[in-house]
């Protein structure tokens, strides 16, 4: 398959949610257009950046020569890069500088950075005078084609990640996929198990298109990038318009997560391991459970396994750097998941590359056993 070639005006991505609709911007370059996508909603009003250490030096700039000249005033507040600033300290600390900085209910914050700010500054936003506007610019390839978009913001709490938030959708999503230039390749890697997430969930097609374009991928060829990130937008976009709060539908893109967020439980957050890094083990064992429970084929497991293996990502749990815990300790974490209910283990398993579902009521034996073989 060859990349899809498509005109400009097919990179803004509708997100159909009623009054609460908005548009994803594609592209390379979208900041430097981006003055009259945002205008109707900073114009005259109060502008404030909040963005990390480690984004700053690059991106802070230009946005703010994006913002500055539309709106009425324009600052910005920046934080500890990493997974740390998901936390209580680093809500409350954003919290308090903002109200003593002034804000009304028209005042805007705009999440600059990867999905650990996406996810923080969506939190303030929500909470901050019971919800006040905010736009998302992910600089990420992980917050380009999942966590700025939909609506889910948070904080991690000691008992585990996530577990502290509300859904509340931003006004708008500027992708720009030039931001990605300056990405170290791990970081690109992480982003890569993502958009894989999605091919096998719900687009065996887009799986085929990977294993051919996974290089130029991860090289940010334009053509190619653009449309991995758009098809991964596309995807979500119709999943959270069908199931905005995760009632149903919305829980595949969890694909892998389950095991993805135990893995990152017990390496404590602490850098070692990429959220993505764990999604990628955790896909393959989403396959591997499934191929155990007599679900889905092995030759599906293997073909997965294969293609994040041979791009540097890790598939197997053996490779994982906190190291390999003991399946109760995994266990022990999973039942902290929000998709677990009633005391019972749920997961997103899969029948086929392309065709994922949620599981209820997994035996815990069923999921300790296949543990202990990996």
């Amino acid at each position: 398959m060859s990349i899809p070639s498509e005109p400009m005006s097919s990179d803004i991505i509708p997100v159909g949610l009623g009054s609460r609709a908005y548009d994803i911007h594609v592209g390379r370059g979208v900041l430097s257009t981006a003055a009259e996508h945002v205008r109707p909603f900073i114009e005259n009003r109060k502008v404030i950046i909040v963005t990390d250490k480690n984004i700053a030096p690059l991106h802070l700039q230009q946005t703010r020569q994006l913002m500055a000249p539309l709106a009425s005033d324009c600052t910005e507040f920046i934080v500890p890069a990493g997974e740390a600033s998901k936390s209580f300290d680093s809500y409350q600390r954003l919290m308090t500088d903002i109200l003593a900085y002034g804000v009304d209910r028209r005042t805007v914050l705009v999440a600059l950075g990867g999905g650990v700010i996406g996810d923080l500054v969506g939190f303030v936003a929500a909470t901050l005078l019971r919800g006040v506007s905010f736009i998302q610019i992910p600089t990420s390839l992980l917050a380009q084609v999942d966590s700025s978009v939909g609506g889910k913001t948070g904080i991690n709490a000691p008992q585990g990640k996530n577990l502290v938030g509300c859904f509340h959708q931003p006004a708008i999503v500027l992708a720009d996929t030039a931001l990605l230039d300056s990405l170290p390749p791990r970081e690109l890697k992480a982003g890569y198990a993502e958009i894989v997430k999605y091919a096998l969930l719900g687009d065996a097609q887009f799986f085929d298109w990977l294993e051919g374009h996974a290089a130029d991928v991860l090289s940010c060829n334009e053509d190619a990038l653009r449309y991995a990130v758009r098809r991964s937008c596309e995807m979500k976009a119709q999943i959270v318009a069908a199931d905005e709060t995760e009632a149903g539908q919305r829980a595949l893109l969890n694909l892998g997560h389950t095991f993805a967020h135990a893995f990152e439980a017990e390496a404590g957050y602490d850098g070692r391991l990429l959220h993505g890094e764990a999604v990628s083990a955790g896909l393959v064992c989403a396959f591997g459970l499934s191929q155990a429970l007599g679900l889905c084929s092995g030759q599906d497991r293997v073909r997965v396994e294969a293609h994040l293996k041979k791009l540097g990502l890790i598939s197997s749990v053996h490779d994982l750097p906190a190291g390999y815990a003991q399946p109760h300790q995994l266990i022990r974490h999973m039942y902290k998941d929000k998709k677990a209910q009633n005391n019972e283990l749920t997961f997103i398993l899969v029948a086929a590359i392309g065709d994922a579902f949620v599981q209820k009521s997994v035996p815990e034996a069923s999921v300790t056993s296949f543990l202990e073989m990996l």
